[in-house]
């Protein structure tokens, strides 16, 4: 089995939202995300999705985005992003998922021994009191979804943000820090568009981390891992 990762989908079927009015990276969205995708992933892959999946506003509008990520290959873990307002309660929005699709909230899931936990994040540092309460909710989000992973056997972890997990500056966060203490082979997150990834942190502690924002990826997702 393979892993992969890429986020920041931006699917808007019901209200179409053409993304290239943020840059030229954008062309040929979104038919260049899902012949990318189809391009490398297999059915018997598992492929990671940190957030901004859908410009919808309700469930109900995300649905047809929802399927057209499902009709792709692969197993798909769904993480919730900063532009994600349709996302509902998670028994909810477990509840609406169609099948080999699983959504990620204060918890972690085991897929063929390689476990996926992670939370969305927020800016670092943050600017505002406001940010620093929500900053702070995130970390206590990704320490409930580590310890979901106590007593659950797994031989890889890949841990998943929305926003990257460090300053503007490469400076570590909390939360990476705390992502670090679980010693998982991979970290990903998404987020930033148009940045230059050679210009980002590659790894921390020895742990590589992988940009997987959709568009500087262009549109293939990224293989994390092979696993046995």
């Amino acid at each position: 089995m393979r892993v992969y990762a890429i986020a920041d989908p931006h699917l808007s079927r019901v209200h179409p939202k053409p993304m290239t009015v943020f840059g030229a990276g954008w062309e040929g969205h979104p038919e260049a995300f899902f012949r990318g995708w189809r391009e490398v992933v297999g059915e018997e892959d598992l492929v990671v999705v940190p957030g901004d999946i859908s410009w919808a506003m309700r469930l109900s509008e995300a649905i047809p985005d929802l399927l057209d990520l499902a009709r792709l290959p692969g197993r798909k873990v769904l993480l919730k992003g900063n532009h994600d307002y349709w996302w509902p309660s998670i028994s909810r929005l477990r509840a609406a998922l169609p099948p080999g699709m699983y959504a990620l909230q204060n918890d972690a899931l085991v897929v063929d021994g390689v476990a996926v936990a992670g939370t969305r994040g927020w800016q670092y540092p943050p600017q505002t009191p406001e940010d620093e309460k929500v900053f702070a909710r995130e970390v206590e989000r990704l320490k409930l979804s580590l310890k979901a992973l106590e007593g659950k056997p797994y031989r890889h972890l890949v841990v998943a943000f929305h926003f990257p997990p460090f300053g503007p500056g490469g400076e570590a966060s909390p939360l990476l820090e705390l992502a670090a203490e679980a010693h998982p082979q991979a970290i990903v997150y998404g987020h930033l568009h148009g940045a230059d990834p050679g210009k980002l942190p590659q790894s921390y502690q020895g742990i590589p981390l992988h940009l997987v924002a959709a568009d500087a990826l262009r549109f293939r997702p990224k293989l994390i891992l092979e696993v046995d």
